[in-house]
């Protein structure tokens, strides 16, 4: 009995102290996991040492190197300028512009300025106050020396000189410089304009007169809404690239320039006048790619005033359409636009290159009588000429200078080149049976041996048709005819040309 009394008191005693030890064991992992979680979120402050054990005490982070450096992110000014909500203080590496940038918290600027000494960032016309005062007050005068950052949309109240600085902005479509009625770039130095708009409603965009020992350059712009763009004279170089002109009234001249290169511009319908003048003398020329459209316009390119170009132009890939007057032109060869100064090679406008330079002329008399010439040499080649007319067509960098026979052409065409000669002739010599006779083209007077056609003299009366072929390669001045020469016999023979046609090309 005492037995069973012990078992029941001490199964009591056995569940209690199971159900405390569970209650003690929960209780302290609970208390274990508060305590983790609270470390946890306490902040850890420590260095961080790469390349280096002891990092300086200054610096969170200290790297140590004599082999190597460190990458920041790098990408494209687009990728760059898409980051979404960029931090303060962030730098990425622009793989387009070629150096480092900072997002400030409202834009990004660049961290490095080419050895320019100072930087300013515009986002209201009050940043250029001290420009306005070095210009006088009747205008902005750049800092050469400065780097200007146009930040939205600028209002000019002045016109701005850029003195040899330069001015850019991130964004063309929303990096503007406006001046109502009046002109936004004046003066007689030079600069550098980089991705903005440029506007200046019933104003003018350029009036620039510099000397040739100052450059103006002007990239990935647009232009729009002015009367006039303007004048640019006088640069020893201007250089536009991916400039986009927009609803102008009338266009830009350039004048008196010693090298112009322009690459990438696009003329719309929207603009009027005429787009591009030339006038005065230029070193080079070159302008390549973009398009004109014009449809109501007075003229795409005018050339007219050019005085000389001393050394060379090109007109390349610019694609003309719209249907108006494309060139206000100044070429010597019916059919053409341009002088031999000029390469073009343009779609919508024809070819004008010494590669497609051709001439053709032609005897234009009875073809049933001929005309004569004595003959009174033997082996003495000597041009034909008689008393024969003749006509010349097809003229492109090639002359002819007329006098009697007419029957010489002459290149025109700036580059040394090969050409293809033909010609036909069909001839009778009298009081010559039995004897030889050759044709052949000279160059200079030179005959040319490899093109001569050797005919037989069977009696008066026959009648021989020749035929002359050669590659005959020509420089400026050069000038071929056509030769014949007696190679057999003697006397006084009479040679009668009743066709003759000429044509190299």
């Amino acid at each position: 009995m005492k037995s069973n009394i012990n078992i029941l008191v001490f199964t009591p005693l056995v569940f209690c102290s199971n159900l405390l030890y569970k209650y003690c064991v929960n209780k302290f992992l609970k208390n274990a996991q508060i305590l983790l979680f609270i470390i946890a979120t306490i902040p850890i402050y420590a260095q961080v040492g790469i390349g280096t054990v002891s990092p300086d005490p200054s610096a969170i982070l200290e790297m140590s190197s004599s082999t190597a450096g460190m990458l920041p992110p790098r990408m494209t000014s687009s990728q760059r300028t898409s980051i979404p909500a960029p931090a303060k203080g962030l730098i990425v590496y622009d793989t387009d512009l070629d150096f480092l940038h900072l997002y400030n918290g409202s834009v990004w600027t660049p961290l490095n300025f080419e050895a320019r000494n100072n930087y300013k960032l515009i986002k209201d016309i009050s940043d250029l106050a001290p420009e306005l005062t070095a210009g006088g007050g009747s205008k902005y005068l750049l800092d050469e020396n400065t780097l200007y950052e146009i930040n939205g949309l600028i209002g000019l109240d002045y016109p701005v000189e850029l003195n040899n600085g330069y001015m850019f902005g991130s964004d063309s479509g929303e990096d503007i410089l406006t001046i109502t009625g009046g002109t936004m770039f004046t003066g007689s130095t030079g600069g550098t304009i980089r991705r903005l708009t440029l506007r200046s409603p019933g104003g003018v965009i350029f009036n620039l007169n510099a000397p040739p020992t100052e450059d103006f350059v002007l990239k990935d712009a647009f232009i729009d809404s002015a009367n006039n763009v303007g004048l640019v004279s006088g640069f020893r170089f201007v250089f536009f690239r991916a400039v986009i002109f927009t609803n102008n009234t009338n266009g830009i001249e350039f004048s008196n320039i010693g090298d112009l290169f322009m690459d990438g511009q696009g003329w719309d319908d929207s603009n009027g006048g005429i787009y591009k003048t030339f006038t005065g003398t230029f070193n080079s020329i070159e302008k390549e790619g973009g398009f004109m459209e014009v449809t109501t316009a007075t003229a795409g390119i005018d050339i007219t005033g050019i005085t000389a170009i001393t050394g060379a132009a090109q007109l390349k890939g610019v694609n003309f359409f719209g249907g108006g007057n494309y060139i206000n032109g100044l070429s010597p060869y019916s059919g053409y636009n341009f002088t031999t100064d000029w390469d073009v090679d343009c779609p919508g406008i024809p070819l004008e290159t010494d590669n497609n330079a051709s001439g053709n002329f032609y005897y234009t008399g009875d073809l049933t009588t001929g005309f004569p010439q004595s003959i009174n040499s033997s082996n003495v080649p000597v041009e034909i000429q008689g008393g024969g007319t003749f006509a010349v067509t097809n003229l492109f960098r090639f002359a002819n200078p007329g006098g009697q026979g007419n029957n010489r052409i002459v290149y025109e065409g700036k580059k040394k080149r090969s050409f293809q000669a033909i010609a036909s002739l069909s001839a009778r010599v009298e009081s010559a049976s039995g004897n030889f006779y050759a044709f052949a083209f000279a160059k200079n007077g030179n005959l040319i041996t490899e093109s001569n056609s050797v005919i037989y003299i069977a009696n008066d009366s026959q009648i021989q048709n020749v035929s002359l072929s050669s590659v005959i390669e020509l420089e400026t001045g050069d000038y071929i005819e056509v030769f014949v020469e007696r190679l057999t016999g003697f006397g006084t023979d009479t040679l009668v040309i009743f066709s003759e046609n000429v044509t190299i090309k």
